[in-house]
């Protein structure tokens, strides 16, 4: 029943675009061929996606070797907001098999990206791919928002409340349903409930120092998932 859902909320959502503009809008293209030309995961390959935004594809250029070292394929797509991510999540995410797959999103939404969307709805589009992923048998792990105080791009919004309130819905869900969580926000906060320039240059997007925080965070956490 809960799939049939999912299923009736992702067809009434793609009716209202033309495909023309749900192809831009979810900007289907970015990944197409290194999906098509992705081998089929074997096996014994604990495969993971990461899927967000420019958090998530600045990570790959970043700290490549991380990627590189692991199985892990890193579809972030910079500026892109919830609702986006979960219209691309099939093509991007369920199609290529993997095992797990990490959510980091949600601090587009919050800087009102693609328009203002209420909290709820931010975390709603997560927790529908988070049920998306299951159905179809791959292990989500559900991370923290990153900390940010202050949009470099959009200055009039303050980010910082909101979250700390998305974070504690996704935390008490994880919580509730035997997910596996990971806390980046605790390991990097700020007393001004952002971040310092030495792990977010602007505030937002994390240098290496922030990548290296992260990084045995999620691999625990992945670890964690693929037990379960």
């Amino acid at each position: 029943m809960k799939k049939l859902l999912l299923i009736t909320f992702m067809l009434s959502f793609l009716q209202s675009f033309s495909q023309e503009s749900a192809t831009a809008f979810a900007n289907f293209d970015k990944y197409a061929e290194q999906n098509a030309a992705l081998a089929p995961a074997k096996a014994n390959e604990d495969r993971v996606v990461f899927m967000g935004n420019s958090i998530t594809e600045g990570w790959i250029n970043a700290r490549p070797s991380f990627f590189e070292t692991n199985p892990y394929i890193d579809r972030g797509i910079s500026g892109q907001t919830t609702s986006q991510m979960l219209l691309r999540f099939r093509r991007d995410v369920i199609d290529l098999s993997p095992k797990v797959v990490v959510f980091l999103a949600g601090i587009n939404d919050i800087a009102e990206n693609t328009g203002p969307i209420a909290i709820e709805d931010i975390y709603g589009n997560i927790i529908s791919m988070v049920e998306l992923a299951q159905a179809n048998q791959i292990k989500p792990v559900i991370c923290s928002v990153l900390p940010a105080n202050n949009f470099p791009w959009r200055q009039s919004i303050k980010p910082a409340e909101k979250v700390i309130e998305l974070n504690s819905l996704l935390k008490q869900y994880a919580d509730n349903n035997y997910l596996v969580y990971v806390d980046y926000f605790t390991a990097m906060v700020n007393d001004q409930k952002g971040l310092s320039p030495e792990l977010a240059h602007d505030g937002v997007h994390p240098t290496v120092k922030g990548y290296k925080i992260m990084e045995p965070l999620v691999k625990a956490g992945i670890q964690k998932a693929l037990k379960k």
